[in-house]
Order: structure tokens, then sequence, then C-alpha cells
């Protein structure tokens, strides 16, 4: 009798649906704590008289959901070519800050902004098509006329193993020392390790790099040698100093370009020869002449498959000397580069050349991917 009362108690707490009306609250909390425990918990009525409530158990544990994680911290890890522009907001050249704005005179100097914003715009798009290319933020109302010659702002060190230290310049020309504080958020805000040169140095225009950890770098103008020992020792670089003269060549990039990891375009006549012996140890280097450096053939930036570089020559009166300067410069530049199954392309950036700038001003590298792929025929 006692038996038979118990499977009619426990027949009443069964709802039509198999589902328990009485113990549900006793029930919830017991899964409740099975299942804070992770396991996982199901329930299951016999349809044996008399119907009993059976809880199994699965004592797999539930794996915790992994957080996808980018391979990447910063575009210098990329396996793709990346770079730093500065659209031209707070572009000026009020201020002569070196000897090509010096010989302008009157309002020869003036830059016509809409065709400058073009020519600006021409260059970026020819990058972006084959890279990851960041734009600078222009702070509001900032007095910086040569902001966008990035490749003065510092220099990314793509021989580190982390790929995340830049090194921001410290600048000898008056006019842009308030660039270097927009370098050091820019940069931290990107996370990496910024420093900030102790000596005078203006940045990857100043310090090209060959290969591995091996730079070539200027001074005697606007950079100081003392500058490129504390990098030597704090960065494990092994850095060729060669000693600017030429007041018209103020920074490195103007007289070396490094265009390939093996050959680099060096401006011969302008250093010692103890000073090119020193680089014929790292790397082969390719004549050019003082002319072909005042014309811009070492002012050039590297792609995958080409080599960008600026020529105004549909401005220039044909027969001319300025003209004839710049056919040679063009010839030559071609020439080295179908040696080097390197493809050339030129843009007009004559209102930058108000401010004594060429292409390769307005460029600074994020990293050296471009180079990993030898075209070489």
């Amino acid at each position: 009798m006692k038996t038979l009362q118990t499977a009619r108690n426990h027949k009443n707490r069964v709802s039509g649906n198999g589902h328990l009306n009485g113990p549900r609250k006793a029930t919830g909390k017991m899964k409740s704590a099975l299942k804070s425990s992770g396991d996982h918990v199901s329930l299951r009525i016999s349809e044996a008289a008399p119907k009993t409530l059976k809880i199994e158990v699965n004592r797999e544990r539930r794996q915790p959901e992994r957080k996808t994680v980018s391979p990447w911290l910063n575009p210098t890890q990329l396996g793709r070519p990346a770079y730093l522009m500065n659209f031209p907001f707070s572009y000026a050249t009020g201020f002569a800050n070196n000897p090509w704005m010096e010989d302008m005179k009157g309002g020869k100097r003036q830059p016509d902004f809409v065709r400058a914003a073009v020519q600006f715009l021409a260059v970026y798009q020819n990058i972006a098509a084959e890279g990851l290319v960041y734009l600078l933020p222009t702070p509001r109302g900032a007095d910086l006329q040569d902001l966008l010659y990035t490749a003065n702002l510092g220099i990314v060190l793509d021989h580190l193993p982390d790929k995340n230290t830049v090194v921001i310049s410290n600048f000898m020309s008056a006019p842009r020392c308030g660039e270097t504080p927009v370098g050091v958020k820019f940069f931290q805000d990107m996370g990496y390790d910024v420093h900030v040169a102790p000596g005078k140095f203006e940045g990857e225009a100043e310090l090209k790099h060959l290969y591995d950890n091996v730079y070539v770098g200027g001074y005697g103008i606007r950079s100081e040698r003392q500058t490129y020992d504390w990098m030597e020792e704090k960065f494990d670089m092994r850095i060729i100093k060669v000693r600017e003269t030429e007041p018209y060549l103020y920074h490195l990039d103007c007289s070396v370009f490094p265009i390939t990891k093996e050959n680099t375009l060096v401006g011969t006549e302008l250093f010692t020869r103890k000073e090119i012996a020193e680089l014929e140890k790292y790397t082969n280097i390719i004549p050019v002449t003082v002319d072909e450096c005042f014309s811009g053939i070492c002012n050039c930036v590297r792609l995958p498959n080409q080599v960008l570089n600026s020529s105004h020559l549909h401005d220039l009166k044909a027969g001319t000397e300025d003209y004839r300067y710049e056919i040679q410069k063009n010839r030559k530049l071609e020439d080295i580069a179908a040696n080097l199954a390197l493809e050339i392309s030129y843009f007009n950036l004559s209102e930058f050349h108000k401010s004594g700038a060429l292409l390769s001003c307005m460029v600074m590298h994020l990293n050296r991917s471009c180079y990993k792929i030898a075209l070489t025929a």
C-alpha cells in the first residue's frame, strides 16, 4: 500500500507532457549548480512503471571560447609594404630653411594648394595600390609647414626582431621642431616602442637601410655623427657614416638610394674615397653624377616591382639646360631600373619643388617588405 501511494504521488507531480510539476525549483537549482560547474546536464523520464525521473550528468568540460588574436601588432609586421604619408593640410613655404627656397624670390615660392593636393594624391594612389599607406594626422591649427615630408619624421628599425621600434627625429631645422611631438604621439598611439634621438637627426631621409642591421647615415648638415654612435650601441646596428658637404643636397636621400638589397645608387663624387671604399664592403655601388643628384635621381621610393621618381619634364622648355639635365637623369634611371627588372613611374611634383623637396621626402617606410622581392632578370 505504501508503494502504491508513492507511485500515485509521483504520478500527480508529472504533467501530461512528461515534465515535473512539483520539484521544479529543486531541479532548477540543481541544474544551475551543475551548469556553473561546467558539466552538461540532461533530464529523462523513464517509461517503465512506476515512472521515475533520471538525471544524467556528462562530466566532459566545455572548452572555453578562444579569443581571436591578430598576427600583427602594427604595420611594420605585415608581410606587405607599409608606408606613412601626410596630406598637405599644413603645407607652406613662408620660412626658407634650405638653399633651394632661398633662391626663389618674390611669389615664385607661393604654392598652388589645389595643384599640390592633386600632385600629392597621384603619388598616394600609386603607392596605396601596392601596399598599406597610413596618413599622419595634421593637428588642427598646426604651424608645421613641412609636416608632409614624413621621411624626415623618424625611422622604423626594421632589423630588430620585434619590428616595433621607431626613432623620432630631433630636428636641426627650426620650423620643423614641432613635428617631433606629433611623431611621438602617432607612434605611441600605434603601440610602438618610441625613442627620440638625443642628438640632431632628421629621419629616414638621413639614414638609409641596406639590409639586416646595416645602414648608411649622413651627417654634417642636418644630423650629427654622435646620434649614429648612440643608435649603434642601443639598437645593435652597423652604420656606415658619410659626411655631407653640399648645401643643396642636405639630406642623404639626395645622394644615396638603395634600389635593391644588393645595389645602391651613390653620388660617388660627393664622398671621400675612404667612405666609398667602406660602402663597397656592404653594397654594390651604382655611381651617379652630382648633376644627376641635383636632378633628383636618388630621391626615389621603391615599390615591389617599380621605382617612383619625380620629373617635371613637361613643364620645362625643350632645348634648355634644365630640360637636358632632366632628360639625362630620367634616361640614366631607366637604364639602371631595366637592368634590375624594375619599372619607373614619374610624377610631376613641381608644387613641392617650391620647398626644396622631391618624392622621397614625402614617404616614410614602415617596413621594407618591398625589398624582399628579387626581380633581377
